[in-house]
């Protein structure tokens, strides 16, 4: 990571509010609520940064805000206000909220690549795991039946599945595999940055190490950015470079890993920093 360069990603002040908001609104929130309009604040006014080969981690409580970035950056969800650029998408000149609808898919198609946390969310679990990979490589436009067939090959075999199995449907999988399916779905078009939405939540302990030690390794092999959202600090401590922390739709706090893990300065941090001890 060199933050002299110039950031993959960086979202200035992305709001993502339900309600119309009022004049006392910032001043009334008691967690993420207004307590005067009942507004709820799911993301508030938050900023990042993601730098050629680095992990980001984002860590927080379920209703932090850390998915409805990730998933205002996937465009799942349409933002209130902010602005977000990647250096791939017209030289990160131009914010991509304000993409029009094909633009948007070229970006999720050629740019970014998203790694859900219920693998039905991003496989067709009644395609092949072959099928699911070309599927995105011809969202990107591509037509060569054998460079697909190769690609796919190529894929599984770095996320560790027997091409043997290249013919299968992910609905025959286990968990572990088809969070490595959807990984090699994602990296099907070489993109500069990978999103990964709690991940390993809901696998079993020796999967999740297996998942996570997979992500490291595609990470040094391929030299892609991340931006890894979890509400696991043991996660982010084995992946993450640098580590946001996000609490009712702000973040509270950030830093180098180590250092947020050594010398927390929130009491919100220092909670889930003393719950990983």
């Amino acid at each position: 990571m060199n933050t002299a360069e110039k950031p993959v990603l960086q979202v200035s002040n992305l709001t993502v509010r339900y309600g119309e908001g009022c004049p006392d609104c910032q001043s009334s929130l008691e967690k993420n609520r207004c307590t005067k309009c009942g507004t709820v604040w799911a993301s508030n006014d938050v900023s990042i940064e993601v730098y050629p080969g680095e992990v980001l981690g984002i860590v927080g409580e379920s209703g932090s805000g850390k998915s409805t970035l990730m998933q205002s950056l996937y465009f799942d969800l349409e933002p209130t206000s902010g602005r977000a650029v990647l250096s791939g998408y017209k030289n990160g000149q131009v914010n991509i909220w304000e993409a029009s609808s094909a633009e948007k898919r070229g970006i999720k198609n050629k740019i970014m690549g998203m790694v859900y946390q219920n693998p039905v969310r991003g496989l067709r679990m009644d395609y092949s795991a072959a099928s699911n990979i070309a599927e995105k490589i011809i969202a990107a436009g591509s037509r060569n039946a054998g460079e697909m067939t190769e690609r796919a090959m190529e894929l599984l075999e770095a996320v560790e599945i027997l091409t043997s199995r290249m013919s299968e449907a992910p609905k025959n999988f286990s968990g572990g595999m088809q969070q490595r399916v959807q990984i090699s779905k994602a990296l099907a078009n070489n993109p500069s940055i990978l999103l990964l939405d709690e991940v390993t939540t809901g696998l079993d302990l020796s999967v999740q190490a297996r998942v996570l030690d997979l992500i490291r390794k595609i990470k040094t092999k391929y030299g892609i950015s991340i931006l890894l959202v979890s509400h696991d600090l043991a996660v982010i401590r084995m992946l993450a470079d640098r580590t946001v922390v996000m609490l009712d739709g702000k973040i509270i706090e950030s830093g180098l890993t180590d250092q947020i893990l050594e010398d927390p300065q929130h009491a919100y941090t220092q909670q889930l920093v003393h719950s990983l001890l």
